[in-house]
């Protein structure tokens, strides 16, 4: 029966959406354990200092081919890093204005260039610039679920290109598929690339909070999936749920409230007691909203937000931090939104939280740089879940079609991008946040 309604409920949706004159999205290609990361041939040009080593680390799981082959591809990588002068960005058209009507459905095109920050020569550092906004347009003009990505790479990285090797894995699968129109930057950090890219989590143990469903319980899955041992929490009221999804995972509950003054030191001791060692992920999900204009908003509303969102996560790492209770190499992945990027009405409290875990990203990324530690951050967009299909439905059907592929994401989308910074290979990206939107019409 519910099936059935549910099948009900797309086609009126659609319909529906469809009088209002707004775009139906694509079905996606995500991507599913143990199935080729794509399903058609990649080409991969550019004459920079990437290409080539790249071309070689992705030979196994990958079928390149000439640009100019007939064959619809599923990929389309240009290596940028040789454009040195503003004149030479027209290097940029030259290669893919041959190729846009020659890819598949839910093609994935890839620029890799400089992180401009990094370059000392002006001209140089003006045309890797200017290549941010080819791609985030590029992204703009994408039909049938392809999706566009700039990966910045730090010009002191040539030979070794660890660390450049995750972040590329993401991109051209099915793991980025809500993921579009964004920029990874990729430093010089020496990385050890999993043995296994079916399961680069295995042998780590992750801590996911708000677990017991949604969006945490999805992350819990595809940590699991990728090879994590992983720790559950959830308040205490949650527990049924809890003990559910942590079955399905095969990891241990932690019934816990994170404002929670002990909460680090109640996490520590689980890890050890339950696992016989330390957190080697932590996933700050927990969340609450409590939406009213400001001058509505009583302070209980504020400080309830405010403790769970924002203080919990930085307090919690902090501490984790100063107790073991996080190893060395660690990762640290907050939950930010589109919230706190752009604001909303009613939702001063919970932009301001939302905001704060990106602040979590960019300050604490340096310090525990020096363990080895990174921390980043996801923003996810439209996410289908409970709490989007409680909306009445032209306003559902409007936000879900607010972004370059026309449709909502689902929670899955925003656990593959955790699961992407969890791994050892993200381990020279840092500081960043990761917008899961679709390329949302809010933002860059």
């Amino acid at each position: 029966m519910s099936s059935n309604k549910g099948l009900l409920d797309q086609i009126i949706n659609s319909s529906f959406a469809g009088k209002l004159g707004v775009p139906q999205g694509e079905p996606l290609h995500r991507y599913k354990k143990g199935e080729p990361y794509l399903d058609g041939p990649v080409v991969l040009a550019g004459d920079g200092r990437i290409a080539a080593g790249l071309r070689d680390r992705l030979a196994d799981d990958y079928q390149f081919v000439d640009a100019d082959t007939d064959i619809k591809k599923s990929a389309i990588v240009f290596d940028a890093t040789g454009i040195k002068k503003p004149e030479d960005i027209k290097d940029l058209y030259d290669f893919f204005h041959p190729q846009m009507r020659k890819v598949r459905p839910s093609a994935r095109f890839l620029v890799i260039g400089t992180t401009p920050d990094a370059i000392e020569d002006p001209e140089e550092r003006i045309a890797q610039r200017a290549i941010e906004g080819f791609t985030r347009s590029l992204a703009k003009e994408l039909l049938r679920g392809a999706t566009a990505q700039l990966i910045y790479v730090d010009p002191a990285v040539s030979d070794d290109l660890s660390g450049v090797e995750a972040p590329v894995r993401f991109v051209l699968s099915g793991r980025s598929a809500y993921v579009d129109g964004q920029v990874i930057r990729v430093d010089d950090t020496k990385v050890t690339v999993p043995e296994d890219w079916d399961a680069p989590l295995a042998g780590k143990l992750a801590l996911v909070t708000g677990a017991a469903r949604g969006i945490g319980a999805d992350i819990a899955r595809v940590l699991h999936r990728d090879g994590a041992d992983v720790i559950l929490v959830d308040v205490p009221a949650a527990g049924e749920a809890l003990a559910q999804t942590t079955n399905e995972v095969k990891g241990s509950a932690l019934p816990l409230d994170v404002t929670a003054q002990d909460a680090a030191e109640q996490i520590k001791a689980h890890a050890e007691e339950r696992w016989g060692r330390d957190v080697d992920i932590i996933v700050h999900n927990a969340g609450v909203t409590r939406d009213k204009l400001l001058a509505n908003m009583d302070e209980g509303k504020w400080n309830l937000v405010q403790a769970i969102n924002f203080i919990a996560p930085i307090r919690i790492t902090e501490k984790l931090v100063e107790n073991g209770g996080l190893a060395d190499g660690g990762r640290v992945i907050t939950l930010s939104s589109m919230d706190g990027l752009a604001g909303q009405r009613g939702q001063t409290n919970y932009a301001m939280s939302k905001a704060g875990m990106i602040g979590v990203a960019e300050a604490l990324a340096g310090p525990l740089g020096e363990k080895g530690i990174t921390v980043n951050a996801i923003a996810p967009g439209f996410i289908e879940t409970a709490m989007t299909d409680a909306m009445p439905t032209a306003t559902r059907e409007v936000g879900r079609r607010m972004n370059s592929l026309s449709q909502g994401g689902q929670p899955l989308d925003v656990a593959e991008g955790v699961a992407f910074f969890a791994g050892n290979g993200a381990g020279a990206v840092t500081g960043q946040y990761l917008r899961v939107c679709g390329q949302h019409l809010m933002g860059a």
